[in-house]
């Protein structure tokens, strides 16, 4: 039997947040000091007008709304997959790994 799609049963809001997570993580690679696998992350991003960057890539304001929803941060935070500290956020082995489907979808690329 293949591994299921989405086994954290994650809602769409939540899926487009962690893959958001996991390219801000991969951005900033600091690997965290606690966390086995894990990396923190020290920013979010801020939209400008309906969009803002992510390294090369371009994210629609809209695909970005769970950054700021505590709801989304607790969901995320009970299935294991942050961990929220003062000073940053901790995007576990978890979350790191986990396969959203979505990067290609709402992380867009110029061809030029």
């Amino acid at each position: 039997m293949p591994p299921k799609k989405n086994p954290l049963n994650l809602n769409p809001l939540q899926l487009r947040t962690l893959t958001l997570l996991q390219e801000i993580a991969r951005l900033e690679n600091k690997p965290a000091e606690d966390e086995e696998g894990g990396f923190m992350i020290t920013g979010l991003p801020h939209a400008h007008g309906n969009h803002f960057h992510l390294g090369h890539a371009v994210v629609a304001a809209k695909d970005a709304t769970g950054l700021q929803n505590d709801a989304v941060w607790t969901i995320l935070e009970r299935k294991g997959i942050v961990k929220r500290t003062p000073a940053a956020a901790i995007l576990t082995a978890t979350g790191v790994e986990y396969d959203t489907g979505l990067r290609d979808q709402i992380l867009h690329h110029s061809d030029h």
